[in-house]
């Protein structure tokens, strides 16, 4: 399980996005606290375009570092930027 001395976590997904899902599963997996943010929504999906410039589901924002991509694509940059010293 991670400290929860990391910063605040937001991530965007889509209904339909398996990576979303799979990104959620992982995070719970590893004890780890996110607020989730449905890009489906008008409002919500401008936010995240005014804060990072994309709107593909899935992105993880972790304080002011973002990331954006497949669940493997960002798997082992969450990783790094929480401090898990395993990949799972």
């Amino acid at each position: 399980m991670v400290s929860s001395s990391h910063p605040p976590i937001t991530l965007y997904t889509a209904p339909t996005c398996s990576d979303c899902n799979t990104l959620k599963a992982w995070f719970g997996h590893e004890g780890i606290a996110f607020e989730e943010r449905d890009l489906s929504k008008r409002e919500v999906m401008e936010e995240v375009r005014a804060r990072t410039g994309v709107r593909l589901a899935p992105i993880t924002l972790i304080g002011d570092a973002f990331f954006q991509g497949t669940f493997l694509t960002q798997k082992p940059l969450l990783t790094a930027a929480l401090g898990l010293s395993r990949a799972v």
